[in-house]
């Protein structure tokens, strides 16, 4: 990445309290990684896995498996057949968030689906009666659309619309909505991917407008007692923490919710619970994650597969 610019040494800066850490920070951007690859059991874990494993953090739930470098879980014949999802482990720890829900969970909405790997952890972790995921930008449809077939998610239902639509036509209708949202995608860098113009406060700014937007439509779907997780791969606390105090403070009938088990993780950024992974402790590239739950009673709207035809494009797994 070569010398780190002024706008990337403000962020670090705002991050990290100390200099050492800012240097760790800013050293791992400029010498990326690899990092473990991880794989979610969509089938019955295998007795004797096929791969070497590494040593699951205390937060770890039994269906992930993180793997030891140079394995390539991608590559193996258990892939194909449907029996796992290969996804990274940040991924993983912002979607721990929803260890800490302890009701039912009968319908769950993820709002950005593709390519499918938080879609696929609520499911495997609650078993819904129905799963519904919005993939929006249609070129990304095909990769959710494989991976769902590949691994045998069901009952489930891949819709593509904007997240305006549903908070209209479907209010009240889901125990979990999930919000990975678009952003800047600083955490690439830590991978060695490229992020044009991630750091410019322009993208940043237009980011966070449209996670604002997005937020708030997704909230109007929540059932009453239900939950909202948020959740982003990039640094810029414009993205995490700040569009997580304005979704507060504009519906104020949702709370944050403390996740006891990512407490080493909480960010310093903000008040209200709100967790974050960096590159230097070597378990992704990055991720931000928040649970907020619906305090407010409210009159839900029952749905089922065939709420989704012909309005919007059905594509019911079962079938």
């Amino acid at each position: 990445m070569g010398t780190p610019s002024n706008l990337l040494l403000k962020l670090s800066k705002r991050l990290f309290p100390n200099s050492e850490e800012q240097e760790k920070f800013l050293d791992a951007l400029a010498n990326p990684q690899s990092f473990s690859p991880c794989i979610l059991w969509c089938q019955a874990k295998l007795a004797t896995s096929p791969f070497l494993t590494e040593t699951p953090t205390p937060w770890q739930p039994q269906f992930i498996d993180r793997l030891s470098l140079p394995e390539k879980p991608g590559k193996h014949s258990l892939h194909e057949q449907g029996y796992y999802y290969c996804l990274d482990f940040s991924s993983v720890f912002a979607a721990s968030v929803l260890l800490a829900i302890q009701e039912p969970v009968k319908i769950i909405f993820d709002m950005c689906a593709a390519p499918g790997g938080k879609s696929i952890f609520a499911w495997k972790l609650f078993q819904p009666e129905l799963l519904i995921s919005n993939e929006v930008i249609g070129k990304r449809l095909g990769m959710l659309i494989s991976n769902f077939k590949r691994c045998h998610i069901k009952p489930s239902v891949i819709v593509n619309a904007d997240s305006s639509i549903f908070a209209t036509q479907i209010p009240q209708s889901s125990d979990l909505v999930l919000v990975d949202a678009p952003c800047s995608g600083q955490s690439l860098l830590a991978k060695g991917d490229k992020a044009l113009g991630c750091f410019h406060a322009s993208l940043i700014n237009k980011s966070a407008n449209r996670q604002k937007r997005i937020i708030a439509n997704s909230s109007r779907l929540v059932k009453s007692n239900g939950y909202l997780a948020y959740m982003t791969c990039t640094y810029s606390p414009e993205e995490n923490e700040e569009v997580c105090q304005w979704f507060l403070k504009r519906f104020p009938e949702f709370i944050s919710v403390e996740i006891p088990h990512l407490s080493h993780y909480q960010s310093h950024l903000s008040s209200i619970p709100c967790y974050r992974i960096f590159p230097q402790t070597n378990l992704g590239a990055g991720a931000f994650t928040a649970l907020f739950k619906n305090t407010q009673s409210s009159e839900s709207t029952n749905i089922s597969t065939d709420t989704f035809s012909p309005v919007w494009m059905n594509l019911n797994m079962d079938s």
